[in-house]
C-alpha cells in the first residue's frame, strides 16, 4: 500500500518526525523509547525496546511498513523481512543524514512536500546557531561523553552540532566514527586534550560531574579545575531526528553562552 497506513516504528526519531508532519495516524506501534511529543505514551502501543522487539505483537498490528534504525536493530529487521513484512533500515549519524532520513519519510509517507518544509526549517535553525557563534570572542575546547564506561566521544551529529552552538570538539574527528566501539577515548587522551567544558550525555543513566572529576589526573582538566562539567538528556541530543536539532542544539548553545559569559572574552 502506498502511502502506508499502518506505521511502526522502533526508534523515537521516526516518531517524533511523523507526528510533526501531522502523520501520526499512520502510526500503529511505536519504541519504548518514544515520549516527543508526550501524548505518544497515551496513544500508541509500545511494542519494542532498542535491540528487542516483541515481533508477534508487530505482526499482530498487521503493519505496510517497519521503520528501523542501524546495525543494531538488523537481526529485528530481519525477522520481520522473514515474515513478509515491508522494513526500512535507517542509518543516518550525522545532520546530512538526519535530514535525509526527515525527506525520506517524507517521500514514503506520501508528504513530500512537508517533510522538504520541515527538513528546511531544521536546517535554518543549525544556520542560525552557526551565525551566532562566528560572532563569539571565544571558542571553547569541548569534550562530549557519549558513555562513561569505556569513554566514548560524541558520534557525528553531536560533533556538528557542538560546532555550530560556537564550541571546538576535541575529538571530531573521531565523530566521522559511526561505531561506539571506534570512538572509545583514554583519559590520557582526554586529559591532553584540555577540554574547556566537559558535557555528558550517558545513554540512558544520569550525568555524575563528581564520578569525572574524581577520574585519576582529571585534575589537571581545565574543565573540573572550573567546574564546567554539565549534561544534556540523552532522549534530547543522542537522538538523531529533530529534538537533537531543536532541544538538544539549544541545550548545546545554552552551555556556550555561558561559558563565554562566565569566562568573559580573555578567558578571566
Amino acid at each position: 500500500m502506498y502511502p502506508p497506513s499502518r506505521i511502526v516504528c522502533l526508534t523515537e526519531e521516526t516518531v517524533e518526525t511523523l507526528y510533526l508532519l501531522g502523520e501520526d495516524h499512520r502510526i500503529v506501534g511505536v519504541s519504548g523509547y518514544a515520549v516527543r511529543p508526550p501524548r505518544v505514551r497515551q496513544e500508541k502501543p509500545r511494542v519494542a525496546a532498542f535491540i528487542s522487539a516483541d515481533v508477534p505483537k508487530i505482526l499482530a498490528l498487521e503493519p505496510d511498513l517497519v521503520l528501523t534504525f542501524s546495525d543494531l536493530q538488523a537481526d529485528i529487521a530481519a525477522g520481520l523481512i522473514r515474515a513478509n513484512v515491508a522494513v526500512h533500515a535507517f542509518n543516518q549519524r550525522d545532520l546530512a543524514g538526519i535530514f535525509g532520513m526527515i525527506r525520506t519519510i517524507g517521500a514514503l509517507a506520501g508528504c513530500a512536500a512537508k517533510a522538504d518544509a520541515l527538513a528546511a526549517q531544521l536546517a535554518a535553525r543549525v544556520e542560525e546557531a552557526r551565525t551566532y557563534a562566528a560572532a563569539l570572542p571565544r571558542r571553547p575546547r569541548v569534550y562530549f561523553e557519549e558513555w562513561d564506561e569505556p569513554m566514548i566521544s560524541g558520534i557525528g551529529w553531536v560533533s556538528e552540532l557542538a560546532e555550530a552552538a560556537g564550541g571546538i570538539d576535541v575529538f571530531s574527528a573521531l565523530s566521522r566514527h559511526k561505531s561506539a566501539k571506534d570512538r572509545i577515548v583514554t583519559a590520557d587522551a582526554v586529559i591532553a586534550a584540555r577540554p574547556d567544558i566537559v558535557i555528558g550525555s550517558w545513554c540512558g543513566k544520569k550525568f555524575v560531574p563528581a564520578k569525572v572529576a574524581a577520574r585519576p589526573g582529571f585534575a589537571a582538566v581545565p574543565a573540573v579545575t572550573t567546574g564546567w562539567l554539565r549534561e544534556i538528556k540523552s532522549t534530547v541530543i543522542l537522538q538523531p531526528g529533530p529534538a537533537a536539532l531543536t532541544d538538544g542544539l539549544d541545550a548545546m548553545r545554552a552551555i556556550v553562552a555561558e561559558w563565554v559569559e562566565k569566562t568573559g572574552p580573555e578567558g578571566q
